[in-house]
């Protein structure tokens, strides 16, 4: 049987239609770069998606190297040097197999390469491209730069010294910068305490102790952030926020910086921003088949508001990208404001808010009525300004996608009207709320089912779920795969809120939103809590996972 062409694969997933082919084509004229490449510069086709397709062209095994921990036993069998002159990365040692990773299925110079370095039968899997460049730089230089060992070292030698020198307290900075990116935090919290000063990084949505240091440095490391971030080094009374760009590895990372007093000092917390994301659809976020089926719908809509809700850190931005995936970029003109631009995406006009030249979401909202707008992406409705552009934009035949910060989808419409949108108004323009949150994947490499206890099947019972009622689920112990902490990637959970002609007539007529969420359900929208009890089901989280973040 023949095997199908590229092409043909990524027609029938969906991923690209002729009219992107012919775009893709017209531009490889140009840069002479491989049709695969410009697809996936085009925004047409992530990465991933390329990588799950070769696979499955090659009938190969895919693996999601972002969310793989490479043993470092593993890593010192093969050089950094030998690793990336042939385009492959060690993965594991498995059942009698070297498992290696690569970006082309027919590399087999790297499986020979490796099997003679190692002496072993060698596997091959497919990884994307982006994911192997960052793992082989960042794996291989911290095998051989042990942060751990560093960061022991430099607190030992600002212990013994009773005012540290300038250059300990920069080296302890960036240690704490670097660790941050070696752990892939979300964030960076320095807070002071009474008798040292901890550093916690939040790893997939869970705050993890990182270093504690005296407090001799505490004064010297927050100075050292202030002067990155060009912020005041001598007020240390009042709250401030700032930002700067961190480079390592040859990637670029923006630091979000705010600073908060307290009694020990000042909190310090900085939010880590890679600046280059892989684009998702809505499968690949986690929605299932019968919700996906309700975003896209959702996305077609011609004009009206779509919100994204949940609190920070919940990937709504993520979901937004997704949906801009959904909308025919080469037929329609999409204008965002963001803050910052997190993605870059081709025939999308682009643009970052700044605060210092005024420059806002509604500014950019208001204005952007003047370029003959399809979509407008407003990265956030955080007042009244924005929320009134946001209406009247969808009003007048536009298709409007926004985030907003509420714990679920029937609680933005009070949010709405709380800024001032009339009822009215609120009832005419919203087209659909989605509310989401992200939960921690069970690790799949020491995955195990167990009996639930009596407290566990009860409390499934109170969150609703209906028919015979489970007796075992699956639960993980930690292995090296995922650091020892049993979880490995995050999935989305969410309800998904459609504005019909009924909730309309609910939202005019000042109905209780408590009423309303009762109308959704029966029009069939999930809560979040039996969505997260669905994943559990299907043994992707806990039962553990689904209380820390769903209650």
């Amino acid at each position: 049987m023949a095997k199908k062409k590229l092409g043909e694969i990524l027609k029938e997933k969906g991923y690209v239609t002729d009219e992107k082919f012919e775009v893709a084509m017209t531009q490889q004229k140009i840069t002479g770069v491989l049709l695969g490449e410009t697809l996936q510069k085009l925004g047409f086709v992530s990465a991933k998606e390329m990588a799950q397709t070769l696979a499955e062209q090659s009938d190969m095994e895919y693996l999601n190297l972002s969310e793989y921990s490479i043993p470092s036993d593993v890593l010192k069998l093969v050089p950094q040097a030998m690793a990336q002159r042939f385009e492959f990365i060690p993965i594991n040692k498995d059942n009698g197999y070297f498992k290696i990773g690569i970006i082309n299925p027919g590399n087999v110079v790297a499986i020979d390469a490796a099997t003679k370095t190692v002496n072993m039968q060698v596997k091959p899997v497919m990884v994307d491209k982006d994911s192997y460049l960052d793992k082989v730089e960042k794996a291989y230089y911290f095998l051989e730069h042990p942060i751990v060992k560093q960061i022991d070292s430099t607190i030992k030698e600002i212990s013994e010294t009773p005012t540290p020198q300038p250059a300990t307290i920069t080296r302890l900075t960036d240690l704490i910068l670097q660790d941050g990116i070696r752990r892939n935090a979300t964030d960076i919290h320095i807070n002071p305490a009474e008798d040292v000063v901890n550093v916690f990084y939040r790893v997939d949505g869970v705050l993890q102790l990182g270093m504690c240091f005296t407090r001799t440095a505490q004064n010297g490391v927050i100075s050292r952030i202030k002067i990155l971030s060009s912020l005041d080094i001598a007020e240390q009374r009042l709250p401030q926020d700032g930002y700067f760009s961190y480079t390592f590895l040859r990637k670029s990372y923006e630091m979000r910086v705010s600073t908060v007093p307290s009694i020990y000092g000042e909190n310090t917390v900085l939010r880590v921003l890679s600046g280059s994301g892989t684009l998702m659809r809505f499968e690949t976020l986690g929605f299932d088949a019968t919700d996906t089926k309700k975003l896209k719908n959702i996305f077609k809509n011609p004009y009206g508001i779509i919100l994204i809700t949940g609190p920070t850190g919940s990937g709504k931005t993520t979901t937004l990208y997704s949906a801009l995936r959904e909308v025919n970029l080469l037929q329609k003109n999409v204008l965002t404001v963001e803050d910052p631009v997190e993605y870059r995406l081709s025939f999308v006009k682009q643009t970052q808010v700044n605060m210092k030249a005024g420059y806002d979401f509604a500014l950019a909202g208001r204005n952007f009525m003047r370029q003959d707008p399809d979509v407008m992406l407003l990265g956030e409705i955080r007042d009244e300004k924005t929320a009134t552009i946001a209406v009247r934009a969808a009003i007048t035949g536009h298709l409007v996608l926004s985030t907003l910060h509420t714990n679920d989808a029937i609680t933005a419409i009070p949010r709405l009207i709380d800024m001032g949108v009339d009822r009215f108004n609120v009832a005419a323009s919203v087209a659909g709320i989605v509310a989401q949150r992200l939960l921690r994947k069970l690790c799949v490499h020491c995955k195990k089912t167990y009996e639930l206890p009596p407290y566990e099947i009860e409390y499934l019972k109170l969150c609703g779920l209906k028919g015979e009622l489970p007796t075992t689920g699956v639960t993980s112990s930690g292995c090296h795969a995922c650091n020892n902490t049993g979880y490995m990637g995050r999935t989305v959970i969410g309800e998904i809120l459609i504005i019909d002609d009924d909730l309309r007539e609910l939202i005019s007529s000042s109905a209780s939103f408590v009423h309303m969420k009762k109308v959704a359900i029966e029009k069939g929208m999930v809560t979040m809590q039996l969505n997260a009890i669905s994943k559990f089901l299907l043994g992707i989280t806990s039962i553990e996972e689904i209380q820390r973040v769903a209650g």
